[in-house]
């Protein structure tokens, strides 16, 4: 199931991979190792499922490069009693697994994500995302149901997801990709393990992890705020 956890299309990131091609940024940052959901819940103050209501980005390039994202709490997992309804998430300059979301439109919903959170050190009522990621995206399916989806991208787990993977017929919009949203390597790789299908002149996910399966894959130790 290794094929499934990889990175193939990194939209977090995908900004640090472009600029990095064209000088923008002035080092290359090591990317970070593989990581547990577990470890990832230990590092973060806040764990939870998020949707992204707004974005207030400065840009460089058509690409974000520092602002806040907005996003509204639906499922709180650490702390679990939290208050906050809204949170806003800094982000600053150019870098691997940079915490960056797309602004919906006022016609669409917001993409959903799985969010792991660290408080921002300079503004302790917002929050930053972790060194190795901060997000992972979330689509409904058929049922009415969250699933990760799959191949994941923005942080490269450790978990090994034998056994719970599920095809889906998913009827989030966000299940769909633009013909040119995938260079033709990666979509002939991802039609080749039917992880994407034509569908509508579109391409359209197929597979993900229920998500109470994926957060049984969180140890409960790791989400008690005093766990560290």
């Amino acid at each position: 199931m290794e094929s499934f956890v990889k990175s193939h299309i990194f939209y977090p990131g995908l900004l640090s991979s472009l600029l990095l091609c064209s000088g923008v940024l002035a080092q290359k940052a090591e990317p970070a190792p593989p990581i547990s959901l577990t470890e990832l819940a230990i590092k973060a103050d806040l764990v939870a499922v998020a949707q992204v209501k707004d974005t207030d980005y400065v840009y460089t390039r058509s690409f974000p490069s520092e602002g806040t994202a907005f996003l509204s709490i639906l499922i709180a997992y650490k702390p679990a009693n939290t208050r906050e309804d809204i949170i806003e998430i800094n982000e600053e300059g150019l870098h691997p697994n940079e915490c960056y979301f797309e602004n919906p439109t006022v016609l669409e919903e917001g993409r959903r994500y799985l969010v792991f959170l660290r408080r921002d050190p300079e503004d302790p009522e917002s929050y930053r995302g972790l060194q190795e990621g901060c997000a992972l995206e979330i689509l409904v399916t058929g049922e009415n149901r969250y699933a990760l989806r799959l191949p994941v991208d923005g942080i490269d787990l450790a978990d090994n997801f034998d056994g719970l993977v599920k095809k889906y017929d998913f009827r989030d919009n966000y299940a769909l990709l633009a013909e040119d949203a995938l260079s033709p390597t990666v979509r002939d790789a991802l039609l080749a393990k039917g992880q994407i299908i034509p569908y509508q002149g579109k391409f359209k996910y197929t597979y993900g992890i229920d998500l109470t399966l994926a957060r049984k894959l969180i140890s409960i130790e790791s989400l008690r705020t005093n766990g560290r």
